[in-house]
């Protein structure tokens, strides 16, 4: 190749590099927004996006209705040993449910940091009896408030910053649903890496 040649081609590199490349679908660039707003009661979508990955939803008007259905729900599941290391939900069951070994337990209850309305999911740190306690155990009962709902993760992060001061929990995960995976030959199966059924009952605080 003749220095001709050779610098006529690095002269188109360098108008090239000179000259970005127009978009050529300049309307999916940012201009309208990945979110979309909330379109209903923020408890509604919740719910709706919560029991459509599997879980199992109650709405507790106050703390009387709580204790109501979570005895029914021992009551129609034969549970005798439920985990919890939350003291403040110690009163819901009676003493003899309890169990200090969530290695045989039915079922495991824990609090959240926040509920993520857009996905349905419960935000989790080591706040909130860690990660064992909501993964280990069969079935993971999530006790929440309607004043813990957020639309979206950006919410729920912000969120956390704000309670933590920039000290941040050393362990935060999202949990969407049961536990379920498609590895094996494509087939869904629910319950090999974690809970087999979670279920949230959410508290009206907000009244």
């Amino acid at each position: 190749m003749s220095n001709n040649s050779r610098n006529n081609i690095l002269k188109k590199i360098r108008l090239a590099l000179t000259h970005s490349t127009p978009i050529p679908f300049p309307q999916s660039e940012g201009s309208t927004p990945v979110v979309q707003p909330l379109q209903q009661d923020i408890e509604v979508e919740f719910a709706e996006q919560f029991t459509s990955l599997q879980g199992k939803f109650q709405f507790c008007a106050d703390t009387k209705e709580l204790h109501h259905h979570l005895g029914v729900l021992c009551a129609q599941q034969e549970w005798t040993k439920v985990y919890c290391e939350d003291e403040q939900w110690k009163g819901l069951l009676a003493e003899r449910i309890w169990t200090d070994d969530i290695v045989t337990c039915d079922a495991s209850i824990t609090a959240c940091e926040l509920l993520v309305a857009r996905t349905g999911s419960i935000l989790l740190s080591s706040k909130n009896s860690g990660r064992v306690t909501s993964v280990y155990a069969p079935v993971h009962i999530c006790i929440a408030f309607t004043s813990q709902l957020v639309y979206d993760i950006k919410d729920a992060l912000e969120k956390l910053k704000e309670k933590y001061k920039g000290n941040l929990p050393s362990f935060i995960t999202l949990a969407t649903g049961p536990s379920r995976t498609a590895d094996i030959e494509k087939t869904l199966v629910v319950g090999v890496h974690g809970p087999k059924e979670v279920y949230l009952f959410l508290v009206d605080d907000m009244s």
